[in-house]
């Protein structure tokens, strides 16, 4: 398979750029900046396998998403997957009194605008695809039914994104284009903390199982656990 993964220089994101390779895929690996010392070490990578090419892409800037788009093209005339991981925690312990509002607007260009820019353009690289499949990185704080109070921007903007996880569902519906909002768990990451319980490995597996459909996801609400089990919308 051709996957396309955002965020793919550190946590979450690596650690699926590290099982995609294990699998066999090829692997688009998106960062947002190449000097960092994890993109370094994914172009490291590439002068040992030609599996893993690295894209420099900004999900919050669109022309940058159009530049990878045309990266891809001159590796590929397809994509089966695109993982949106690309993410950002702001604000976490701020009331609702002491929100610094551009930190929210920053929230939501990444979290919940990024994606929409990625499949905006990536679509119909997608959906000449086999068995294309769309997964975007969500969380369970972006359940409303069991929501906490404050952290308000990041589920805020992961409930906006598990939104348009349920539209893109209907609207590609009928072209089999399989569309999940993932929650991947508390996760031992830069985001997540070293008090998580998870490990950014453990959650690999389901997540290629899903996108190999390994694993069917009943009808309804498209937000799932990394088993593939539903999650409260």
């Amino acid at each position: 398979m051709n996957i396309f993964i955002t965020g793919a220089n550190r946590g979450l994101g690596y650690a699926l750029v590290q099982k995609g390779l294990i699998e066999g895929h090829r692997i688009f690996a998106g960062v947002r900046t190449l000097d960092s010392t994890s993109g370094k070490e994914l172009i490291k990578q590439m002068e040992t396998t030609d599996q893993l090419i690295v894209l420099q892409v900004d999900v919050t800037n669109e022309d940058s998403v159009v530049h990878a788009k045309e990266k891809i093209l001159a590796h590929s005339g397809s994509l089966d997957v695109i993982i949106n991981n690309a993410g950002t925690l702001l604000e976490v312990e701020s009331e609702i009194e002491e929100l610094d509002i551009e930190a929210c607007r920053q929230s939501f260009d990444v979290n919940t605008l990024g994606p929409l820019r990625v499949i905006k353009h990536l679509l119909p690289l997608l959906k000449k695809g086999s068995q294309p499949s769309i997964l975007n990185i969500s969380s369970d704080a972006g359940s409303l039914t069991n929501a906490n109070g404050g952290n308000y921007p990041y589920g805020m903007s992961k409930a906006a994104l598990n939104m348009l996880g349920e539209k893109l569902d209907r609207s590609l519906k009928e072209e089999d284009i399989q569309v999940l909002s993932i929650h991947p768990g508390w996760l031992r990451t830069d985001m997540g903390g070293q008090k998580a319980a998870l490990d950014p490995m453990e959650p690999t597996d389901g997540i290629f199982r899903m996108l190999e459909r390994k694993i069917h996801v009943s009808e309804g609400s498209r937000f799932v656990d990394f088993k593939g089990n539903k999650m409260n919308v």
